[in-house]
């Protein structure tokens, strides 16, 4: 895939884990065929829908494995690296490459605070280690280590990171990147954005764990704002942050693998000592998902 060939709906994959630890790759395989199925643009395994702070690497492992398998080269597959250390994020990035993946979203995970520097080189290291595009993943909410306007700047210099995935709430912030960084980094955006908004002032699609519950209304959303029909985007925008505002309230994986347990997926519980949906909880996600069209009784 080339660097420019990155666009729409990334559903964030969840990973299903049975009691004995292993990944059920069946359950995943269903799951991808189902959201290429309606439309989807890509798949990102190991995403924070994906649990990849709960899992191990031989499970991280196989989550990427059994997604390229299933995806069998229908759309790209972007699997997450994250790690405290960059010998260790390399390491990731470079076996995931061999497997056969299309591109890296790249998290810093961080226990100790790091400079912008050391944040630069980290990223800097990982997209140098494949020779693969590159996305960049800030979440202000649940890093350490934040990436700062200036810092992005830089990190767009470096020739194969081409993309940023935004989990910020702030959409001014991300006007103010695209103004800076042009053509040399793409923008995604993630649930915690409008994503009409985002596209409306330029983003390049969202990569999302809702997406894996609404697959064809997101694609139908982004077709929408491609064609610059932006009333009939924002009627559908209104209908879909309902699925937003309910999963704000309650955590994300959580409601994503409750949401597909309701619509036939046996995708299991969060890993632990996450919790799973309280019964107010299910309740809600699915009286949401009906609204939507998610699910049909």
């Amino acid at each position: 895939m080339g660097s420019n060939d990155f666009h729409g709906v990334f559903p964030y994959l969840v990973s299903p884990i049975d009691e004995h630890g292993a990944v059920n790759a069946p359950v995943l395989g269903q799951l991808i065929d189902h959201v290429i199925a309606k439309g989807v643009h890509g798949v990102t395994p190991l995403g924070s829908t994906g649990e990849f702070a709960y899992l191990s690497w031989e499970q991280r492992r196989r989550v990427v494995e059994v997604t390229i398998g299933a995806a069998n080269g229908r759309v790209p597959v972007i699997a997450g690296v994250a790690a405290t250390t960059t010998a260790e994020a390399c390491r990731q990035a470079r076996e995931f490459e061999a497997l056969g993946v299309d591109g890296i979203v790249a998290v810093l995970e961080a226990y100790f605070p790091v400079t912008d520097d050391g944040v630069v080189t980290y990223f800097t290291e990982v997209a140098k280690s494949v020779d693969l595009p590159v996305v960049i993943y800030t979440n202000p909410s649940f890093q350490r280590a934040d990436l700062t306007v200036t810092t992005i700047a830089r990190l767009a210099e470096v020739p194969n990171i081409c993309y940023l995935k935004d989990a910020s709430t702030n959409t001014g912030r991300l006007l103010t990147i695209i103004d800076m960084v042009g053509d040399r980094l793409k923008v995604f955006a993630a649930s915690s954005h409008i994503p009409t908004a985002v596209m409306l002032i330029g983003g390049a699609g969202w990569m999302a764990g809702p997406a894996c519950l609404i697959p064809e209304q997101s694609v139908r959303l982004y077709d929408l704002a491609k064609a610059g029909k932006w009333e009939e985007a924002m009627t559908l925008q209104r209908s879909l942050w309902k699925v937003n505002q309910v999963f704000a309230k309650y955590s994300l994986a959580a409601c994503v693998k409750g949401g597909l347990e309701m619509m036939g997926f046996p995708v299991g519980s969060p890993l632990p000592p996450q919790s799973a949906l309280s019964d107010e909880g299910r309740s809600e996600v699915r009286n949401v998902l009906r609204a939507v069209g998610a699910i049909v009784d």
